[in-house]
């Protein structure tokens, strides 16, 4: 057993974020995204929502600050008139750990999808937003 760390951030999730190096990217994807067919490595959070596990990433994962935008979103598709509010609270959440934190990079679907792919690891929630799909690239401490 060890302390503060938050209960949502399991072993399985700790590991990885050890694991991964400068510039390696995780994805942390909605329910509705096709997770355990584009995944590397693939970690179940079943049960919780994106920003339930963000805040606490967020708290030991550095961002890469060397890049114009180290978090990635699925931008909303042509023709759907859907606001994603979500991305309000993701703003806020990275910016009160990333102050200089300029905006999200934003890629059409089947690209997003291609990006995935190439992820260190996904992390599949239960995320019921649409849109709500974000990579994020790892810094140095």
């Amino acid at each position: 057993m060890l302390k503060n760390i938050p209960g949502v951030l399991g072993p399985e999730l700790i590991k990885v974020l050890m694991e991964m190096g400068h510039g390696d990217e995780i994805l942390i994807a909605d329910g509705n995204f096709p997770a355990a067919s584009n995944a590397i490595r693939l970690i179940r959070c079943d049960g919780l929502n994106i920003v339930d596990l963000l805040e606490p990433i967020l708290n030991f994962f550095p961002l890469d600050t060397f890049e114009k935008s180290p978090v990635i979103m699925m931008a909303v598709e042509k023709g759907d008139n859907y606001k994603p509010v979500i991305w309000e609270s993701f703003n806020s959440k990275i910016k009160s750990y990333f102050e200089d934190f300029e905006g999200f990079e934003f890629l059409d679907r089947k690209s997003f999808y291609r990006r995935a792919k190439e992820c260190y690891a996904i992390i599949a929630t239960s995320e019921t937003h649409r849109y709500a799909n974000i990579i994020l690239r790892k810094g140095i401490v």
